[in-house]
């Protein structure tokens, strides 16, 4: 059985500790020290955005807002957005090889190995794709969706 959605360091959103915090010997600190009880000074930038700006914005991050109306069962809506992202990483790193083949900057050698990286992780990300693929065709088989429901799935599935 495939495990779908799990969490690596990578990806768990939770940023490390700064190098700064962590003391001579490389440990983290205690919460308790008296260095993490300190508030530190942060020097801020004020940002002001367009019109046009606010809402690019307020679009970019209803990608997946389509799902979420749709009214299908949470499962089913994690599983489409899952296979989204996939697709969207994927174009991605298409992209990077595209731009690392023009790059004339770069030696054979590097645009080789960079180009080779960029595969790798292409064929990773296809494989977390067929595998949420057919997760999404199980879960909808088990599910007992009506037809509308699972015509619903399947335009969503096709839409990018």
């Amino acid at each position: 059985m495939a495990a779908i959605g799990t969490l690596n360091p990578g990806s768990s959103g939770v940023a490390p500790l700064p190098e700064g915090v962590r003391d001579s010997a490389g440990a983290e600190p205690e919460t308790g020290s008296a260095q993490s009880a300190t508030p530190t000074l942060v020097e801020s930038v004020k940002v002001s955005l367009s019109g046009a700006a606010i809402e690019k914005s307020a679009g970019a991050g209803g990608d997946n807002r389509d799902i979420e109306s749709s009214g299908l069962p949470e499962d089913v809506q994690q599983l489409l957005k899952m296979i989204r992202k996939f697709r969207q990483q994927i174009a991605e790193k298409n992209a990077r090889i595209n731009a690392v083949m023009a790059d004339r900057t770069l030696s054979n050698e590097e645009r080789t190995a960079r180009i080779a990286a960029l595969k790798g992780a292409i064929a990773a990300l296809n494989n977390g794709l067929i595998t949420a693929n057919l997760s999404l065709a199980k879960v909808v088989n088990q599910s007992g969706l009506t037809p509308e429901q699972n015509m619903k799935t399947a335009s969503l599935l096709t839409k990018d």
